[in-house]
Order: C-alpha cells, then structure tokens, then sequence
C-alpha cells in the first residue's frame, strides 16, 4: 500500500445553540476519527512493508470557513480538525528513519488535505431538498456560480497521491469555485 484517499464526512444541519450535545460525538467520529484511523491504519501497512507513500484526506472549505446560509458549526470544526490532522500528521511522518535507506525523495509518508468545495451529492442534494434556496446561495456564494461535481476533484487527488507532488506535505489545497477568495 502506497497511497490512501480517506474521506468522511455527515452532517447534521442544526443552530449552535439547538445542537444537542449527545449528537457530537457521532459527527467527530465520523468527520474525525474516521478520518484519523484510516491515515494511522494505512502508515501502520507502510511500515510494515517499508513502503513509503502519499495520503489525501479529505476536509473541506467549511474548515477553513463558514458557509453562508448553513448552520453547521460541528460539521464545518470537524473538517478544520481533519485539516490540523494532515499537517500533525505530515510532520510526524514526513521524514521517518524507517525510510532512510529509500531515495530521498521517498523518505517519509506524505500527507495532504483537500478541501472541496460545494460538491453535488446525496448528502448536499439532501440540503437542498430541505432548503430550496441554499443552492442559488451557495452557487451566487462562488465565482463560478455552480455547484461542483465529483469528478472534477479527479485530477487534485491523483497529484496528490502521485510521485508529481514529491515536494507537497503538509499542505491543503482548496477547490471551491473562489468560494474562500471573496
């Protein structure tokens, strides 16, 4: 195993001050701990094998922001957690001994977030199901006014994961339509 994409996430659409607090260890679990023992798992088989590699995890732009429109205070702190996650867990792994007798430029588990944007799936569809105006929000909300697809993250993960990115730990990389530029 030389690489992991390890992505999670729910959400529960709920004021701050309504969310019940029985509730909130479900959505780290998930959103985090998921996340976080995937990434352990997947370093564990590395070294194992001696098999240096590269891993996604996946955050999100509510991590580094709040979304307009949507309260989801617990959703959007669990993927500034995941992020946080990526770089402890870059620096730690980065330039492990286990790897020493490796090529240099192969010495260590690289570790990166990226951090989608508005992204079409069940769980968003779902959103805007229960909100009908989110959607014209969030697509005005970005300067590319729309909603991204899945596969448009395609090409971000495959740089991330592959010997292109040899120089990138530590890092997050955002894809959200200048959503976060404004």
């Amino acid at each position: 195993m030389d690489g992991l994409i390890a992505a999670a996430g729910i959400q529960n659409v709920v004021p701050a001050l309504d969310y019940p607090p029985e509730k909130i260890p479900e959505m780290l679990a998930v959103n985090y701990t998921g996340v976080y023992l995937s990434a352990v798992a997947c370093a564990k088989e590395m070294l194992k094998y001696k098999t240096p590699g590269s891993m996604c995890l996946v955050g999100s732009m509510s991590g580094l922001n709040a979304n307009k429109g949507f309260t989801s205070s617990v959703y959007n702190s669990s993927k500034a957690a995941v992020i946080q996650l990526g770089r402890s867990l870059a620096m730690e792994w980065g330039n492990m001994k286990e790897f020493e007798d490796c090529e240099p430029r192969k010495r260590g588990i690289r570790v990166n977030v990226l951090c989608p944007g508005n992204i079409m799936t069940p769980m968003v569809a779902k959103n805007f199901a229960d909100d009908p105006q989110l959607r014209a929000t969030w697509e005005n909300a970005n300067m590319m006014n729309r909603i991204s697809e899945p596969d448009e993250y395609q090409g971000a993960v495959l740089f991330m994961l592959s010997d292109a990115s040899s120089f990138v730990t530590g890092s997050h990389l955002v894809i959200d339509g200048g959503y976060t530029a404004w």
